[in-house]
């Protein structure tokens, strides 16, 4: 069995539902996780819908199966210059717009806040996908290489954007530069991640850190995300307008009233998304 029928037999991402949290393994470990097939590609964005639609799912975490996070694109697809790899140089470029590019703009538009659960080696779209998320764990064994110069390629998936963001222009420019991988004890020195722990506590520790934000209200979580991603590239007047509006609308909520009476009365808030 080839490796692209061997792909498509099996579910590239398994979703898990736990409460109010939910976990997509990314599911191709003896590949080590690519995200550069078609049906990964449609499963990761099925799963951001859903998460979208659903208004009871607060929190999502991300991680793969296996010794890795994810190896990014398939380079052994590039050698044989097959999937999204194949063609043209006009069908490549469609093949990157509409293939492994709609990850970004799914994670960029996921409506819940995200927790990469980063459990081995994030390569290249691997470690762009880390980046995607809002928030990121990596486990002592984590690497993470923007490493597309070292297979003579540039960052196709919005690497170029997503990295400055997280470490600055000067250090993820070393990073595309040389495509030489850091360890998880840089990757928390640089910022690219907030907490390094021992593999056996990684899911441990993204579930803990996800219980502690679906603790607030749902529909609050969401519209702070939209704040924030529309923080990064609106005027502050714009953003303060944005603010006001969705205060207003945050005012009016059953859970803000729930929020401030159990402040006063001094115990656990119960919030329902209303």
């Amino acid at each position: 069995m080839s490796e692209l029928a061997n792909a498509a037999s099996t579910p590239p991402v398994l979703v898990e539902r736990t409460g109010d949290v939910v976990l997509w393994t990314l599911n191709n470990p003896a590949a080590r996780n690519p995200i550069s097939e078609a049906e990964t590609v449609d499963a990761l964005e099925a799963a951001i819908a859903a998460v979208n639609a659903d208004p009871s799912v607060r929190v999502a975490i991300l991680t793969g199966a296996g010794t890795a996070f994810s190896s990014g694109g398939n380079v052994k697809h590039m050698r044989d210059r097959i999937g999204m790899f194949g063609g043209s140089p006009a069908e490549l470029r469609q093949g990157y717009r509409h293939g492994i590019q709609r990850i970004p703009k799914a994670l960029y538009h996921c409506e819940i806040p995200t927790i990469a659960a980063v459990n081995g080696p994030a390569i290249g779209a691997g470690c762009d996908l880390a980046l995607m998320c809002d928030m990121r764990i990596a486990a002592r064994t984590a690497t993470f290489a923007e490493s597309f110069a070292k297979v003579g390629i540039i960052p196709g998936d919005g690497g170029a954007w997503l990295l400055p963001r997280a470490v600055g222009m000067a250090r993820a420019s070393e990073m595309a530069f040389t495509g030489e991988a850091i360890d998880a004890a840089t990757a928390l020195d640089w910022g690219l991640v907030s907490a390094v722990v021992e593999p056996d506590d990684l899911l441990d520790s993204a579930r803990h850190l996800a219980a502690r934000v679906a603790a607030n209200p749902p529909q609050v979580l969401r519209m702070t995300k939209k704040l924030l991603r529309e923080g990064q590239w609106q005027s502050l007047d714009s953003l303060l307008e944005l603010s006001a509006a969705l205060q207003a609308i945050a005012h009016q909520t059953d859970d803000h009233h729930e929020a401030v009476t159990a402040l006063l009365e001094r115990r656990p808030p119960h919030f329902t998304g209303h």
